[in-house]
């Protein structure tokens, strides 16, 4: 099934593939938007007195998740040796299932602001 046992030990992480000889491929810039797309939530929260800048950053964020996951899915697609390299399902690791859920948690943060805005207005109503 597998053609070099050596191979059976990689791994995907967001960093790249890691074999177990220790040699991988260079993934720093893979690695450098995964953190820049980690900390722009950080800053969206803290963007909380104007809720209408924060639900346009949420947008963009959606938007750079989505190109994000489409770049890691041509890079992994440009691995010809996927099959042969002993890389399944099975060692992925959390890293592959981040992007879903970070899409999952942003549309609780629209909804949070758009309750939010509504309470507001709400409560000038009733001044």
């Amino acid at each position: 099934m597998y053609s070099n046992p050596v191979d059976l030990g990689r791994s995907i992480f967001v960093t790249g593939v890691k074999p177990p000889s220790g040699v991988e491929p260079s993934f720093l810039m893979m690695t450098i938007v995964a953190v820049i797309l980690t900390l722009i939530p950080i800053f969206i929260i803290f963007q909380f007195k104007n809720r209408k800048l924060q639900l346009k950053l949420i947008l963009v964020q959606v938007i750079l998740v989505c190109l994000f996951a489409i770049w890691m899915w041509i890079t992994a697609d440009g691995l010809r040796d996927v099959k042969e390299s002993g890389i399944h399902i099975g060692n992925i690791g959390i890293g592959y299932f981040t992007l879903p859920l970070s899409i999952l948690f942003i549309s609780f943060a629209i909804r949070g602001i758009r309750n939010d805005e509504k309470l507001i207005k709400s409560a000038d109503r009733l001044r």
